[in-house]
């Protein structure tokens, strides 16, 4: 007897990832009652596509805001029995999926932080971020390097000062990271500043005509 392929439910489900080309998370396939969730849960908007409709966050959304939408909806369709694949870097109930990919996200926040900065103080704080002396990105970056550099130099066997060209440059580039640290702080103290609009000299205030002088008589 010839066993029948059963019959899946295919429009059930619904995959809910980030595209890579325009960086929008969208929402893919569902029924209607799977689209009202995703609008009244997530803030997804409906939008045509080649193969049909799909769903999607609006655009500008701060990589959190995207997370924690994404992550609202898929819960409400699960709840409502549907089943949803979640992109795992939109979860954020999901345990860490290591340290490189939340630095990788830490810099992109920084990044939209500053693009969307209003105030030389918002610019200020991001500076502030990259180039802090103890916990700033440079400086940290800086000392992967020299440690780097040591870690490299002994294993070599080399002496200090008698290192391979290409070891001996790693110690240059922790030195013109330091310096590029000082720059970007110096630039962070500058943009910190409140400018004070320059000040003009009132216009004198409308007035007779000085009088003549005294005719001579």
């Amino acid at each position: 007897m010839n066993q029948r392929e059963p019959d899946f439910w295919v429009l059930e489900y619904v995959t809910i990832t980030k595209d890579p080309r325009t960086g929008l998370v969208v929402a893919i396939g569902g029924t209607e009652k799977a689209a009202d969730i995703l609008q009244r849960t997530g803030g997804f908007l409906s939008a045509p596509g080649p193969r049909g409709d799909y769903h999607r966050l609006p655009h500008g959304l701060p990589i959190e805001q995207q997370r924690l939408k994404a992550t609202s909806a898929s819960h409400a369709l699960l709840a409502a029995g549907h089943s949803v694949h979640l992109d795992p870097a939109l979860n954020m109930l999901a345990a860490p999926d290591g340290d490189r990919d939340a630095a990788l996200r830490y810099l992109a926040q920084l990044a939209e932080r500053v693009s969307a900065a209003e105030t030389s103080s918002a610019v200020a704080e991001v500076l502030t971020e990259v180039a802090a002396p103890v916990h700033g990105l440079l400086p940290l970056t800086r000392e992967v390097i020299v440690r780097a550099w040591i870690a490299a130099s002994d294993l070599h066997g080399a002496a200090p000062g008698e290192e391979p060209e290409p070891l001996a440059r790693l110690g240059c580039t922790a030195n013109s990271l330091s310096e590029a640290a000082r720059v970007v702080l110096h630039a962070r103290n500058h943009a910190a500043r409140r400018t004070q609009p320059p000040v003009t000299a009132p216009a004198p205030a409308p007035g007779r005509a000085q009088a003549p002088a005294s005719r001579r008589r």
